[in-house]
């Protein structure tokens, strides 16, 4: 035995001799667990590579989708920038160099567009702030919660969402006719009822996405906040709200696309008063009984999808969570 730890000492000698310093060792180890790193950051990205190439069907359907959206968005753009001449000669060309300014000149000089872009701008601001909020608190009472006719509200609310806004339009008429009367801020030719209505549709919608936000946040925290002393209102603005807030941000993009692109109620019950119309109104200007002014109409459509363009940029980070746990809930 110990022969053989005798003759094993040299050979162990022999292999420090030959080797390097025990520092040179690690960095040596350290240059090759780096590399091993980046070979394996390149090879998961190749194998990402390799797993897209796989699935050409499901590449080439994925563009096919976005072709079919992004073009309705290029030909509105296309018409807006084309010239008159070349829309009443019936140009349908999918690409030209021949582009103008002239069809946004003649939206933008349209008496009190500035005005009608408030106005739309102010509703669509109003309905969200409100919905979000009245929604967001509708959800929490009715989520941890539990009182008489809980289920029944649930109900209502899910109702709410099935009945078609077409077959409402008649009878809100007449009651803001005769609301208008009383409290003249909600009557017929004001915003106020252009608000009103658009919170009424809403509201609903918004309570029963949050409802699944709020669900999802476990009972456990709420305990834990009341055990460190904190009260009801503290939890919901200080814990509930931050966790949920994903999906406040995708219930008031639906509030504000919805609003903002609201015609229907607009010219129903702004019928008279030119100072409170929307922008959509606006735009119905250039449809003349004559000839369409299609190029007004495409540019004045352009910028109606500003707004909405900015208001998705500034939500987008937390919109995919936001609509993700929708899903989920």
């Amino acid at each position: 035995m110990s022969t053989s730890v005798t003759a094993g000492m040299p050979d162990a000698g022999a292999s420090v001799g030959r080797g390097t310093s025990p520092s040179a060792a690690q960095g040596t180890g350290s240059a090759d667990a780096g590399a091993t790193t980046a070979r394996g950051g390149t090879g998961a990205a190749g194998a990402r590579r390799r797993r897209a190439w796989k699935n050409p069907g499901s590449n080439a359907a994925a563009l096919l989708v976005a072709l079919v959206v992004a073009f309705p968005l290029y030909w509105m753009v296309l018409s807006a920038l084309r010239p008159q001449a070349a829309i009443d000669a019936g140009d349908a060309s999918l690409f030209t160099t021949d582009l103008t300014l002239d069809s946004f000149v003649r939206v933008l000089t349209v008496n009190d567009f500035g005005r009608f872009f408030l106005n739309s701008l102010v509703v669509a601001l109003a309905v969200v702030v409100l919905s979000t909020i009245c929604a967001f608190l509708a959800s929490v009472a009715l989520t941890r919660y539990r009182f008489r006719s809980r289920t029944t509200l649930l109900v209502i609310v899910l109702i709410a969402q099935m009945v078609p806004i077409e077959a409402l339009t008649i009878p809100l008429f007449f009651l803001f006719r005769n609301m208008g009367a009383s409290v003249p801020a909600i009557g017929l030719n004001q915003l106020g009822s252009l608000v009103l209505v658009h919170l009424a549709f809403s509201i609903p919608f918004a309570i029963w996405m949050l409802r699944g936000f709020v669900a999802a946040v476990p009972v456990e925290l709420e305990e834990a906040a009341r055990i460190d002393g904190a009260k009801s209102f503290r939890f919901v603005r200080s814990i509930l709200f931050p966790l949920v807030f994903p999906g406040v941000v995708a219930v008031s993009v639906f509030s504000f696309i919805s609003t903002w692109n609201d015609f229907l109620f607009a010219k129903t019950f702004i019928i008279s008063a030119q100072e409170n119309q929307t922008l959509p109104l606006a735009i119905l200007t250039f449809f003349k009984d004559d000839q369409n002014d299609w190029g007004a109409i495409m540019a004045g459509s352009v910028i109606m999808t500003v707004p909405v363009l900015i208001f998705f940029v500034l939500v987008q980070r937390h919109l995919v969570s936001g609509l993700a746990g929708a899903v989920k809930g």
